[in-house]
């Protein structure tokens, strides 16, 4: 009984977490109308069905939902002491492929994984980088990373970074020469350096609150990006205000470079966070790389000159 059923509860599992047989599928490794073959086999076994199937979604019936309550717990200690066991006779090893933002990349992915990396040579990362809220699952990615509200439903999550705030920018000749906006909306009045997102259909409107009021500015330039990098340069270039972390401009404010505008409206965003699919909790290596990047590891320290 078991060992005819076993492949079984596994796809059972993962269906029933995920929501649907197209995710659940690419999780697994398998065709979609393998993986439905194969619950449809063990629910003809078990005699019951397991699975409420509609157009949209998939979700336990009352009898699965007593079997996903039972077995899924028991399934992932199995494959947690199986990985327990290949970390007794094997350095950790992997290959991950993590989503993020060249932002979060270039501040928080890179800085501690270069230590990690240097100790565990057999854990493999791949970061790719980009604005689309991506499904990982469908994507084989193993995690990804955004801002907090940005997170799918269903994942666990873990903090890597704190909240910070966008800061309106632009060089004290730009602002000598044209004024500096008192509001967001005198934005519409300046050479603004636009940002392009997939995630908000087009350009990305400038966010700004002040006293629980909210504004969104679609702001008009010269210049227009899909990344935040060159928005900063551009900036600092003199080629108009942009809009970008307060970590990214803190060093080019410092040194006079440039000049913050409307700080009062810059509220603090939700900070970043790790976010993956349940299983991979199981896999040593890539606990390895979750306990690096969260908020609660002490960052590495400096390289020396």
């Amino acid at each position: 009984m078991l060992r005819e059923n076993m492949t079984g509860l596994v796809a059972f599992v993962t269906v029933a977490r995920v929501g649907t047989f197209t995710r659940a599928a690419a999780q697994l490794g398998v065709s979609q109308s393998a993986l439905s073959h194969t619950v449809r086999d063990l629910e003809e076994r078990l005699g019951v069905r397991v699975l409420a199937r509609t157009t949209r979604k998939v979700a336990p019936t009352l009898e699965g939902q007593r079997l996903l309550d039972r077995i899924a717990p028991m399934l992932d200690e199995i494959e947690h002491e199986l990985w327990a066991i290949v970390d007794t006779r094997e350095k950790p090893a992997g290959h991950f492929r993590i989503t993020t933002t060249d932002y979060a990349a270039e501040t928080l992915v890179w800085p501690k994984l270069r230590p990690v990396l240097s100790q565990y040579p057999d854990i493999h990362v791949e970061v790719v980088t980009d604005y689309q809220l991506t499904d990982i699952v469908e994507s084989q990615f193993d995690a990804g990373i955004r801002l907090g509200e940005q997170v799918s439903e269903g994942m666990i999550a873990v903090r890597i970074g704190e909240d910070f705030a966008m800061r309106a920018v632009a060089t004290p000749a730009y602002f000598a020469a044209h004024g500096r906006p008192q509001t967001p909306q005198e934005l519409t009045q300046h050479n603004c350096i636009n940002l392009r997102l997939p995630t908000h259909g087009g350009l990305y409107a400038w966010e700004f609150e002040k006293d629980g009021r909210e504004i969104k500015v679609r702001v008009e330039g010269q210049l227009t990006f899909n990344t935040i990098n060159p928005v900063l340069e551009a900036a600092i270039d003199g080629y108009g205000i942009g809009y970008v972390p307060d970590g990214l401009a803190a060093d080019a404010i410092a040194r006079g470079e440039l000049e913050a505008v409307l700080e009062a409206w810059s509220p603090p965003f939700t900070g970043y966070f790790l976010y993956y699919p349940h299983r991979r909790q199981s896999s040593p290596a890539f606990s390895i790389l979750v306990d690096a990047l969260s908020l609660d590891t002490p960052p590495p320290p400096a390289d020396d000159d």
